[in-house]
């Protein structure tokens, strides 16, 4: 068994280390920053996952829920009827992840709340937990996925696995664990349980198919699935992280990411990353997004469509795999949905159209856009910071000359915030494909208030209005 050695001969595992360290830091209050933090992505979140249960891209997610959300303690969104914890943990995470509109840390490429916000609400609601429980349950649960990711940057994504759906299986299960009140035994063998469920491979890519939103939705129903089999009694393996087939090894190939995993939990509880997930201004892949503003910025400078002769987009290399190649299938997606993922229809439909927006993935691209993204090329970006941060530069021939345009990082992102009235913005036209507009104030006014919140009936209200 591998492990750290303490003073008293203990040999303590990776995995009871992660516990510990969890427990403790639930034993304090969030601070305020990292609260209002967690209050506005999870607000965020259910906004997106609201958009989506109202979207045709939810069909397959409201057909499921109909069969299973016949009764329970946990929301469905776009459902009056509730349904157990784990169902709606899996369909919740779904919607949320649909429309490529949900948050992303991007230092640690983890997509948190669509997971995070589908398994703490349906396990809160289901414990009957407070407000304050549930935001520190998923503030947490972010700390311990950004962690994973941090400790093998872009390692998951490298050998064709998500790193949100993945890790995001064990993080959910320890949050699981915390909110209904599992001992220190228990919680280590659902983390050891919930690596029997991890997958997500990147296979989708193929064809863009929908499966890809499974991925944090079905994260979070083996979160919750794993830590009610551990209070039943299950055990799982103690060796879960730094095993010889333990979650490091066996999805990154990364001897040393274990190593950099524990030196990262020791900040638990007083280094806080959440505050600097980034927000999704555009439903598509996080990676496209300054690449269309740089599109946008042409089309501001006065650039028009059929002006241009040609455009260069230069790539950070670990994007290239997700949204340029193979570049024949990107200039023309067989969907809409496909085009989610595509770098030339991205940038052409925002100098075509105009915009990008919801609307624009729910149809296939027009003949104009595909006509134009036959104008796109790709190359590599030069020393490029990925993951760190995701950059873009766009070099645009015209009859005019040539205009290169640079981003050095995403609108959202922390280091350039958008402030919480664009966010607020964005929840409020995302819910109302879903809501009327009481019950997105009533929806808005409880997320303000869970910290202070004794129990959850407000905010399950009024997502069942």
């Amino acid at each position: 068994m591998e492990g750290s050695a303490r003073g008293n001969g203990e040999v303590v595992t990776l995995a009871r280390e992660l516990v510990r360290a969890a427990r403790a830091a639930a034993g304090t209050p969030l601070p305020e920053d990292v609260a209002i933090a967690a209050r506005l992505h999870l607000l965020d979140a259910i906004g997106v996952g609201l958009a989506a249960a109202g979207s045709p891209i939810g069909a397959a997610y409201r057909a499921y829920a109909a069969e299973v959300a016949k009764g329970g303690p946990a929301t469905v969104f776009g459902q009056a009827s509730g349904a157990s914890a784990a169902d709606a943990a899996m369909i919740n995470g779904g919607l949320i992840h649909s429309l490529e509109f949900d948050d992303t840390h991007i230092g640690s490429i983890a997509h948190g709340s669509a997971v995070l916000t589908a398994g703490a609400l349906a396990v809160a609601e289901a414990q009957k937990a407070s407000g304050a429980a549930l935001l520190g349950a998923y503030a947490r649960g972010w700390e311990v996925l950004i962690r994973f990711g941090l400790a093998a940057p872009n390692g998951f994504h490298a050998k064709g696995f998500m790193s949100t759906s993945v890790t995001g299986t064990l993080a959910v299960a320890l949050l699981a664990a915390q909110l209904m009140r599992l001992d220190e035994d228990r919680t280590l063998a659902a983390i050891g349980i919930a690596l029997s469920q991890a997958s997500g491979v990147m296979e989708f890519l193929t064809n863009g198919s929908s499966v890809k939103s499974l991925h944090p939705g079905w994260a979070a129903h083996g979160g919750v699935v794993a830590a009610m089999l551990a209070r039943a009694g299950m055990t799982g393996p103690e060796t879960s992280l730094d095993g010889r087939h333990g979650l490091f090894r066996q999805f990154t190939g990364d001897e040393g990411a274990a190593g950099r995993f524990r030196a990262l939990i020791g900040g638990l509880g007083r280094e806080w990353h959440l505050p600097k997930a980034a927000y999704k201004f555009y439903p598509c892949c996080h990676y496209l997004h300054p690449f269309i503003e740089a599109a946008g910025q042409l089309a501001e400078r006065g650039v028009r469509a059929n002006d241009v002769e040609h455009i260069v987009c230069r790539v950070p290399q670990g994007e290239a795999a997700v949204i340029c190649e193979p570049w024949e299938t990107k200039q023309a997606p067989a969907t809409g949905h496909a085009a989610r993922w595509s770098l030339p229809i991205a940038v052409a439909a925002r100098l075509v159209e105009g915009k990008v927006d919801l609307a624009t993935f729910e149809t296939t691209a027009s003949g104009a856009v595909r006509e134009f993204a036959r104008r796109v090329a790709w190359e590599p970006l030069a020393q490029a910071r990925f993951p760190e941060r995701f950059e873009a530069e766009v070099v645009c021939k015209t009859r005019a000359g040539t205009q290169t345009v640079r981003i050095d990082d995403v609108f959202g992102n922390h280091t350039r915030p958008p402030g919480a009235e664009a966010v607020l913005t964005k929840f409020r036209a995302n819910a109302a494909r879903s809501l009327k507009r009481d019950a997105i104030t009533a929806l808005e006014r409880a997320a303000q208030d869970l910290g202070a919140a004794r129990e959850l009936k407000a905010l399950s209200a009024a997502l069942r209005a």
